[in-house]
């Protein structure tokens, strides 16, 4: 053994390394996962040469290790500055560019390392994941497909497949990337979470719950994981257990925007109205443009009544999907009361249900009393019914050309361009009316009165957010049915099930799919003498008509007919039968059963 020299005394030479070795040292230091004195013999070659590329570049990797990103960048930088040819080590300052959240940075870094080595494979994944965090799925997945030609056993690249082909509508083949991923990896907690998704855009919810599930008993403190869980619950009507999954994401995560969002959908399902406005508030404090949350928030406030800041939120529906879909540009400036309308041609517009263009076009003689020109753009099925609506210059169809106008507002921002609150709703009625020629037809068709005539609706659109909760199985809605009244379907859509069962009663007449629009429709409600519906159209229909209208709510229903009210702030000739539990549909179909009967005044088994 040589003589140690003395302690705080000269070193001699042979005590520091020269800058080759002192490297080698450093590498098989980082190589046995001893970082610190890696970065010591690394910062000894620094000194010696401020420009060694390899130390630098495993500088920087350590940095990044230790919990420094901004150090490994200003090292990595000065690495790729001293060798701009090492494509690692520019794929290594990608990698700590896209974790402080510089993903186009990072892009440009995976870019220059497959430039220098197309066949990287490293690098065409984590170019796939900085083209995933920009949304350009489409080139992502071309990223992870080239990144597995190379490492096709690698479970990383075929999750993260998945994702972009998720983002891009394909999920049965995001399914499959994912299932590829844990054939490699089971205990894929990630994998098992997204297949979860995957199978909830399938429509498969008891086998997302499943998926999502084992991702949590291979990761407990999974917060997205408890998120998802929470999805799929809510999609199988177990709201309870969907609240409780999304509060336990939220201990995990307090900052989770997604989450915060979803608990208020599933407190205002369970009628906990302010603690839903509460969650959808603390949602927008962490991400102020988040639409969803936004709209949600609106429907809460107008539901309760809070027409001053439910209409400023409801604007961001426009922005969220399918409402975001319809949204449109146009060069003309939006009018939201702020201008004078005298001499202007303004254009109204349907942007969203049926329903909404009945229930909104009375603001048409609204806006035409400040002066203006209005053009109304509706639905197809709307056209010939609107065309003589008061105060409009002239109907469009949707999709047709479009005549020269100044101005233009969809029609659900009216409320809020006339500032509508509770006692400013312009409820005059009736604001539409059925054509002559077509109600004498439809008399002729159904011949002569012998009874009091009931035209009834119980299901709407299944596009309809809500629509599990405000329809009705058809069978709930025949319990009513007596033979002391005309019972006339109204309903347009009827599917294969219910085509048999009214094919089987000889006690219902069904028109609806003789309607060829709603002013036939309109035709047929002025026959009426009364009108049962679920919440959809043909409630707005007819009470826009001023017929008598009785309609069935769930427990929790749309805004717009409040709560805890039998009338209707809208429709002065509407009466609400509400569900007092929520499924149950029997009670209330049985209690406007009642109603019927007092209205027309007769007994079931007795002469009138």
């Amino acid at each position: 053994m040589g003589k140690m020299p003395p302690v705080g005394g000269p070193r001699s030479a042979a005590a520091t390394p020269p800058p080759a070795q002192a490297l080698q040292r450093g590498f098989a230091a980082y190589q046995r996962g001893d970082l610190g004195e890696a970065e010591r013999l690394c910062r000894g070659v620094l000194s010696a040469k401020a420009d060694a590329f390899d130390a630098l570049h495993l500088l920087g990797i350590i940095a990044a290790r230790t919990g420094r990103p901004r150090e490994a960048v200003e090292l990595l930088q000065r690495a790729v500055s001293a060798n701009p040819n090492d494509a690692a080590a520019h794929g290594h300052l990608g990698n700590v560019l896209r974790g402080l959240g510089h993903s186009e940075e990072a892009l440009a870094s995976y870019e220059r390392a497959l430039l220098l080595d197309p066949r990287y494979a490293e690098a065409h994944y984590s170019r796939g994941n900085a083209l995933t965090d920009l949304k350009r799925h489409a080139e992502a997945l071309e990223s992870y497909q080239r990144a597995l030609a190379l490492m096709p056993n690698s479970p990383e690249p075929h999750n993260n497949r998945g994702i972009a082909l998720n983002a891009l509508g394909r999920p049965a083949e995001a399914l499959q990337s994912y299932e590829r991923a844990l054939a490699l990896k089971p205990n894929y907690a990630e994998a098992h979470n997204n297949r979860g998704i995957a199978l909830f855009e399938l429509g498969r919810y008891t086998e997302a719950l499943a998926s999502h599930e084992r991702a949590l008993a291979l990761r407990s403190d999974y917060a997205e994981a408890h998120y998802n869980r929470g999805v799929a619950l809510k999609a199988l009507n177990r709201t309870v257990e969907a609240l409780a999954s999304y509060e336990h994401a939220l201990v995990l995560r307090p900052d989770y925007p997604e989450a915060l969002n979803d608990r208020g959908i599933a407190l205002f399902d369970l009628t906990r109205h302010a603690d839903a406005i509460e969650s959808y508030e603390r949602a927008l404090a962490l991400d102020p443009d988040d639409a969803a949350a936004h709209w949600n928030l609106a429907l809460c406030r107008l539901l309760l009544g809070d027409f001053a800041r439910g209409w400023r939120e409801y604007e961001w529906r426009l922005k969220v999907g399918p409402q975001g879909d319809r949204a449109r540009s146009f060069v003309q400036p939006l009018w939201l009361g702020g201008q004078p309308l005298t001499g202007k041609t303004i254009l109204l517009r349907g942007e969203q249900g049926l329903g909404d263009t009945l229930q909104f076009c009375r603001y048409v003689k609204e806006v035409a009393a400040l002066g203006a020109n209005v053009l109304l753009e509706v639905q197809p099925p709307l056209v010939q019914l609107l065309a003589d609506l008061d105060g409009l210059t002239q109907v469009l169809q949707e999709g047709s050309p479009l005549p020269a106008f100044d101005y233009h507002c969809p029609l659900m921002s009216l409320p809020l361009a006339f500032k509508t609150d509770l006692h400013s709703i312009p409820s005059g009625v009736p604001y539409l009316r059925s054509d002559a020629a077509r109600v004498a037809a439809w008399r002729e068709r159904f011949g002569a009165r012998t009874r009091p005539r009931v035209g009834f609706v119980w299901s709407g659109s299944v596009l309809h957010r809500n629509d599990r909760n405000r329809s009705i199985a058809l069978a709930e809605m025949l319990r009513m049915v007596s033979e002391r009244v005309e019972w006339i379907s109204l309903q347009k859509d009827v599917n294969e099930s219910d085509a048999t069962l009214l094919a089987s009663r000889a006690d219902v007449r069904h028109v609806g799919g003789e309607l060829a629009d709603f002013a036939d429709t309109a035709a047929v409600v002025e026959l009426m003498d009364v009108v049962v519906t679920v919440d959809t159209s043909v409630a707005h229909l007819a009470g826009a008509m001023a017929k008598p209208v009785w309609i069935l709510l769930p427990s929790n229903p749309d805004w717009r007919w409040l709560l805890d009210r039998e009338d209707s702030v809208w429709y002065p000739t509407a009466r609400l039968f509400r569900q007092r539990v929520t499924g149950d549909w029997a009670s209330a179909i049985r209690r406007l059963g009642d109603e019927l009967e007092r209205h027309f005044q007769f007994s079931v088994g007795r002469e009138p």
